[in-house]
């Protein structure tokens, strides 16, 4: 059973509609943890739907064994074409739909929100997102798509921790000005 104290294990979705990248991280900000993680991959030769269906059937089953307390997607940027990003968007509909039915909390990071927190620096290169999400978690990879799912996780947490701080501080204010 969880402490109410207990940071939470949060699940970065990094979304593609080839490649998936996912990872469950636990711990704090300072000590992240690794739990699972892994690259969900749809064949590009398939039409495009049957690639959506595969998405949605592999998050699905990761999300019934994994069960996370909260999910962050990476949000779109702007895409090479429109094509792409159009297809960007799909995947990422399937993921939030599976969050939702899955009853996750679920937030969005711009990957320049995400590169912030983790390195310091919004406009870092995947590089050295990879470098820094090593450093933190000991987890190495040649997937970027994988890198960066690690790295909306760490992002989440700290916004969490951050968000949860504000709210326990706020509360013992009201608590103290009611007194």
């Amino acid at each position: 059973m969880k402490r109410p104290h207990e940071a939470p294990t949060i699940l970065g979705v990094d979304p593609g509609s080839l490649a998936t990248g996912w990872a469950l991280v636990a711990g704090s900000p300072e000590r992240p943890r690794v739990l699972a993680c892994g690259v969900i991959k749809a064949h590009s030769g398939r039409p495009f739907g049957e690639r959506l269906a595969a998405i949605q059937d592999r998050f699905a089953e990761i999300l019934a064994e994994h069960r996370p307390a909260l999910a962050a997607v990476e949000s779109p940027f702007h895409g090479k074409s429109a094509r792409s990003a159009l297809q960007l968007a799909h995947a990422r509909g399937v993921i939030l739909a599976a969050l939702s039915r899955a009853g996750v909390s679920t937030a969005e990071y711009s990957p320049a929100a995400i590169k912030k927190t983790v390195t310091g620096s919004g406009v870092a290169t995947k590089e050295q997102v990879a470098y820094l999400v090593e450093r933190l978690t000991g987890t190495k990879s040649s997937s970027r798509d994988l890198t960066d799912a690690v790295a909306v996780a760490l992002c989440h947490q700290t916004h969490h921790r951050v968000a949860r701080t504000i709210q326990r501080r706020t509360v013992a204010i009201e608590e103290n000005t009611t007194e």
